[in-house]
């Protein structure tokens, strides 16, 4: 039986029991108030309003142009909807790495507009700064290391983070240090499996992998893919629990031939 089963509103403290008890957390992305509504009465632990956004809901080929005005919004419509999940706002490219004061002013606008619960950066030392300036204002913030999207440029590919020893000894170090400026959890984006299992372990903090292997304390997907709706996009970490783009089709088909041939409304369904 799940902990939070009697749980009114899962929080930053549930997280942190869920990991000490091993019970996984499950986690998807939402920008919606239908969707939340829908993902949170199926169990959903965290409904991240992603940045990936800018791809599945404005057509971006990266998280880059989506813009604070725009997670806002979304974040407004994901929090009418959940009434228990906890409801985790990615910062967006631009909101927080010129200037730790910027990034806690991005942070408190996501918290006072939105009614959201906490916030989501990436990156490792560069952002620790604004991440102590942003937990030391009372607001809880996310981690997130190996791919991180708003990097893409840098990167120059979407491969795999954290190969050789190197790049893997970074990657923990700088896992302890965003758990050490105050991260709640941090998301493990697209690394060996194994490294993210000695992350995991070496963490007090729950870890949430994408691409990362079973070992970590929760899972997430981005809910357009798991549904799905986009069958462009299947990565090896990709599991499709619905076939949605076909039936959206399918079912909008039919829609359409009944206008056409005057066979919707029926005399039924007409006034």
């Amino acid at each position: 039986m799940s902990y939070l089963k009697e749980v009114k509103r899962v929080t930053t403290t549930s997280l942190q029991t869920m990991k000490g008890a091993g019970e996984k957390i499950a986690m998807l992305t939402c920008y919606d108030y239908t969707m939340a509504g829908l993902l949170d009465a199926a169990g959903v632990d965290v409904l991240l309003v992603g940045d990936s956004a800018s791809n599945v809901m404005a057509g971006y080929e990266t998280t880059l142009p989506i813009t604070l005005d725009h997670m806002i919004y979304h974040a407004q419509c994901v929090s009418r909807g959940a009434k228990r999940a906890m409801v985790l706002v990615d910062m967006p490219f631009g909101s927080y790495q010129s200037d730790s004061s910027i990034a806690l002013a991005s942070a408190v606008r996501i918290m006072k507009e939105t009614g959201a619960h906490a916030v989501k950066l990436e990156g490792g030392e560069e952002v620790v700064e604004s991440i102590l300036k942003i937990t030391k204002a009372g607001i809880p913030v996310m981690g997130h290391l190996g791919l991180t999207p708003q990097s893409i440029h840098q990167f120059g590919s979407y491969g795999i983070q954290g190969k050789g020893e190197e790049a893997a000894n970074k990657l923990i170090k700088e896992a302890v240090m965003l758990q050490e400026a105050g991260c709640f959890g941090l998301v493990l984006e697209k690394i060996p499996a194994v490294l993210a299992a000695q992350v995991t372990h070496a963490l007090q903090i729950p870890t949430i992998g994408i691409g990362a292997g079973v070992d970590c304390d929760g899972q997430v997907l981005v809910m357009q893919d798991m549904l799905g709706m986009n069958d462009g996009f299947a990565p090896k970490f990709l599991r499709k629990y619905a076939s949605l783009g076909e039936e959206i089709t399918r079912a909008t088909t039919a829609y359409v031939q009944d206008v056409k041939q005057a066979q919707f409304p029926s005399p039924e369904e007409s006034y």
